[in-house]
This record gives C-alpha cells, sequence and structure tokens, in this order.
C-alpha cells in the first residue's frame, strides 16, 4: 500500500510532508462533498454522529461549508459508559456551526440488546468476581518495547477503586470486543434513520489512520455514504480543524475511544504508539522511507520504527476484510440506464 513502491534513500525525511495548504484542502473537500451529494448520491444534505471529537468535529464543519448549516444534521448518542464531556463537547460543537442536532442516548436500547451484560458475561471468564457496577478497558503492550507477540489485556476497577489486570483469552477479548461493537452498530442505525428520514446522506468519520489500520467497526462507525477525511492523518485533522475556528477545547481534546467505563485512549487500545508518531511512521511506510529515515522524526529508533512497520502491515493484512463488500459466488452484471 505504498504511495511510492520504492524506497527513498536519498530524500529526506520529514514531518513538513504532512503539512497541506489547509485553506485549499478545505475547499476541495467541500467541492468534492456538494458534487457526490449531487450527482453520485443524489441526496439533499448530510448526517453526521457528532461525539465532541476532533474527527466527527471536522466532518460536521465540513459539511456546513459544502451545503450550508441548514441541510447539516448531528447526531448526539452518548450512552452510560461515555465520557462526562461528549455531552458537553457535543452540544457545544453543534451550537458553534449553527446546525440542528438531536440527542438519543442509547443506553436503553443497549440495555435492550444485551450489550452490557454480555460485556459482563466475557469479562467475567478471566476475572470472576467482575460485576456491572465494576468499570473496564482493554489494553494492549507497547508496539516499540519488544518484538513479542502481544496480547491483549483487561483492566476492571471495582466500585472501592480496586484494580485488576487480567491478560485476555482469546474467547474472552471476542466475546468483549463483539458485546461493545453494540454501540457502533447502533449509532449508524439511528444515523441512517435519519438519513432516510430526511433524504439525506451519512458522512464517516475516520481519519486516515483509523481507515488505513482497521479501527472501526464494519456496518458500524466504517459505514457511510461518503467519508470527508479518510485521505487525511490525524495530525492533519487536528491542523484542519484549528484553520476552520473550531471550539479550542474540541482542538486540544486527545483522541479516546469513548467506548469503554474507564477512560482509554486510542493508543492503549489499539495503536500502542501516540498519534503523532503513528502518523509520521505511517507517512513514512506509505513513502517508502527506510526506518532509519524515519526514526529521528518520530523521536524514535530505527528498530523501534522497524516494528511498528511490521504492525502497520500486520493490521493491515488482518483487517482487510473490513474494506471488503460483500463477496458474490457468481458475477452479476451490472446494469446501468
Amino acid at each position: 500500500m505504498r504511495e511510492n513502491g520504492t524506497v527513498n534513500k536519498l530524500k529526506h525525511f520529514s514531518a513538513d510532508g504532512l503539512t497541506l495548504d489547509w485553506q485549499k484542502e478545505a475547499e476541495d473537500i467541500a467541492g468534492r462533498l456538494r458534487s457526490i451529494l449531487r450527482d453520485d448520491l443524489k441526496r439533499q444534505g448530510l448526517v453526521v454522529g457528532i461525539s465532541g471529537g476532533i474527527d466527527s468535529s471536522t466532518v460536521a464543519a465540513l459539511c456546513v461549508r459544502a451545503v450550508g448549516k441548514e441541510r447539516v444534521f448531528g447526531l448526539m448518542m452518548p450512552e452510560k459508559h461515555s465520557a462526562g464531556e461528549t455531552r458537553d463537547l457535543s452540544r457545544q460543537l453543534a451550537d458553534h456551526l449553527g446546525i440542528e442536532a438531536l440527542l438519543e442516548d442509547i443506553s436503553p436500547i443497549l440495555e435492550a440488546v444485551g450489550c452490557y451484560r454480555r460485556q459482563t458475561e466475557a469479562i467475567q471468564q478471566v476475572i470472576p468476581e467482575y460485576a456491572q457496577d465494576w468499570k473496564s478497558k482493554i489494553v494492549l503492550p507497547s508496539v516499540i518495547d519488544s518484538d513479542s507477540y502481544r496480547i491483549f489485556s483487561v483492566v476492571a476497577q471495582a466500585p472501592d477503586g480496586r484494580q485488576i489486570k487480567k491478560r485476555l483469552t482469546p474467547r474472552a477479548y471476542l466475546g468483549i470486543v463483539a458485546a461493545t461493537n453494540f454501540k457502533q452498530r447502533i449509532r449508524k442505525m439511528l444515523e441512517y434513520y435519519h438519513a432516510d428520514r430526511l433524504n439525506y446522506a451519512v458522512a464517516g468519520t475516520p481519519n486516515r489512520l483509523e481507515y488505513d489500520q482497521g479501527f472501526f467497526v464494519k456496518l458500524g462507525d466504517g459505514a457511510a455514504d461518503v467519508k470527508p477525511i479518510a485521505h487525511l492523518y490525524k495530525t492533519q485533522v487536528y491542523a484542519l480543524a484549528r484553520h476552520l475556528g473550531l471550539p479550542e477545547e474540541i482542538c486540544r481534546r486527545q483522541p479516546t475511544t469513548d467506548t469503554y467505563s474507564m477512560s482509554q485512549t486510542q493508543e492503549e487500545f489499539y495503536f500502542s504508539l501516540p498519534y503523532d508518531k503513528m502518523d509520521l511512521c505511517l507517512y513514512g511506510r506509505n513513502h517508502g522511507y527506510a526506518p532509519a529515515q524515519v526514526a529521528q522524526a518520530a523521536g524514535l529508533t530505527a528498530d523501534q520504527v522497524q516494528r511498528v512497520f511490521e504492525d502497520i502491515d500486520q493490521k493491515r493484512r488482518t483487517t482487510g476484510y473490513l474494506h471488503r463488500m460483500p463477496q458474490l459466488v457468481k458475477d452479476v452484471p451490472e446494469i446501468t440506464v
């Protein structure tokens, strides 16, 4: 998946490669959104699920730039495990952009499908005393510390503050993830309900790092009619957000999963590296730089960058199916009119 298949042996690696003309970028994205909406999707506006995070906030702002605030509908969908600031920042964004936004607390739906119960039962496979009044998150060891195979662990916190960390069995890990994925899929179900009701399209919010590395749920946050920032690295999204004048509290908010009941960064859950370093490594991998060329800019050793490169490739292999359309067992000719 390199953009340049040959190794850049002579070209100096610099983080400046991630710098864009932000005004031009915003105009280009808005223009493409207008044409996609008009010519391809034939819809009248855009629905965006907003969480107060940098990605969804930037997408919402770009949608407003593209079609105007009257044709952008924001959907706030917190649940009982959401961070305390999620609801306030989502409302702040909607007010800042002047868009219509609706609050849909998805906790009752999650209770009805057994999301919390199923998650609890999966954690109890390794921590028998775990109960629904506990808090938890799952974590990965750092990708740069060793070449050893990395296995997820669950961190659980009892109501009295006591914490337990246990390595997850494959069965327990898959059970936790399967239950948690209800959250993203229910949110997307509601986005499409409102899109159908309004004759709008759904705008997805993954950035390039998430899109490339499979950090999304199939038919959950991975589903959308258009993905305006999937080509932008996370650091570029932050820079574009500032250019678009988004509220400072949103522009300085660090990336979180906002999925588990304990506070959790994307770094400890999936990428195992801060997003700015991860962006540099992914950019270097995509453009054919050697680990030694990326190391200094990323503040890592060449060996550590090599481990990140290998992890990038591994995630691409294991999450590739997330990008696939439904597979047909025989070809069905496309009929155009």
